[in-house]
């Protein structure tokens, strides 16, 4: 049976592209003679898979020498006490910059660990509808934290905050969308369920300098020592989500890599934006200089029209589109593998129910 075509701006899990979708089911039918789903980790074709894994990490984001390259689990959900543990130091004192929902789990998770967490930065006295930008870091942090993308609020930061110190960022939901200087960084985490692969995994890249200095007693699996001396196979990995991660990173970097997906991205988020700024009828929620290009959320300008625009979306094959209850409205999810032409389909929607009000 074949599918209709859906126009998928679901937050999560992503979508990838359609050659990745059919790699992975060939593997789940036949890899190597087995199915990739009870292929035995310590296996040589995989234990190879998981090193070739890692090692386009870094090829896509150019990680520099004196980084490892993790895949574990517990999503960015687990990662916010892993970090928080892990970076821990003699002060057991860090800040945390709240944009929101994620940011604001990974303050408690810091406090859960027994540190003492300076929020120098928060946009909640407006919903989190934009970025922090006068961070009060007048004091001796372990390390500084901060999500990189807020996939419910609509906003991302643009530039990176400037911290003399270590930097921690959950960069789960725009993570491979776009450049970074990893060396910038000290940590950087990220669920793969948004642009990397399946639900199940999750990245950690990690100054290795950095690793099992935390004065905790760290319980053996949240100590991040424990995976880099196993080369992350201290216990069973997620192995579907980690293949299918290799094969969509072979896939990103076929195609012109970071730098070339970058720019497909800005396309798809001038083009809606552009669409919300000069329709009568929509309007943004976040900041606009610091609107996501991931997640775009806007709102009617009546909502009396709510159900109408409802049945047109969805009578067009987009899914994914109600917004997040914490705002309310519409957000567009555009991750990396989302093809503009679908941004096409909504945009000129949007067109046509102007005209239908006019």
């Amino acid at each position: 049976m074949i599918m209709s075509k859906k126009h998928n701006f679901g937050a999560g899990p992503c979508i990838l592209p359609q050659e990745v979708f059919k790699q992975a089911a060939e593997a789940v039918l036949d890899y190597n003679g087995l199915s990739i789903l009870e292929v035995s980790h310590r296996s040589a074709d995989f234990v190879r898979d998981m090193e070739e894994t890692r090692n386009l990490v870094k090829k896509a984001l150019n990680v520099p020498e004196g980084y490892t390259v993790l895949f574990l689990q517990g999503g960015a959900s687990l990662g916010f006490l892993i970090t928080a543990m892990n970076m821990c130091r003699d002060n057991k004192r860090a800040a945390y910059i709240d944009t929101g929902a994620w940011s604001t789990k990974a303050i408690k998770e810091g406090k859960n660990a027994g540190l003492e967490i300076d929020v120098v930065g928060s946009s909640e006295d407006k919903n989190f509808n934009y970025i922090p930008k006068n961070l009060n870091l007048n004091g001796s942090y372990d390390y500084l934290h901060f999500t990189s993308n807020n996939t419910i609020f609509g906003t991302q930061f643009k530039d990176f905050p400037a911290f003399d110190g270590p930097l921690v960022c959950d960069m789960s939901s725009d993570i491979f969308s776009r450049p970074i200087n990893v060396a910038d960084f000290d940590l950087i985490y990220a669920g793969a369920q948004k642009n990397l692969g399946p639900a199940g995994a999750t990245l950690y890249i990690v100054k290795e300098e950095l690793i099992g200095k935390s004065p905790l007693s760290i319980p053996t699996y949240l100590d991040l020592n424990t995976h880099f001396k196993k080369d992350s196979m201290f216990n069973t990995p997620p192995v579907f989500s980690v293949y299918t991660s290799m094969l969509n990173l072979k896939h990103l970097i076929a195609n012109g890599g970071v730098d070339a997906i970058a720019a497909k991205n800005r396309a798809k988020a001038d083009l809606l934006y552009g669409e919300i700024d000069t329709n009568p009828l929509f309007e943004g929620t976040a900041a606009k200089e610091d609107r996501s290009d991931m997640n775009v959320t806007f709102t009617l300008t009546n909502e009396a029209l709510k159900d109408e625009f409802d049945q047109m979306w969805n009578d067009a094959g987009i899914v994914g589109l109600k917004g997040h209850r914490s705002v309310g409205g519409y957000r567009a999810s555009m991750y990396n593998a989302l093809e503009i032409d679908s941004v096409k389909v909504l945009t000129e929607l949007m067109q046509e129910f102007a005209t239908k009000k006019a």
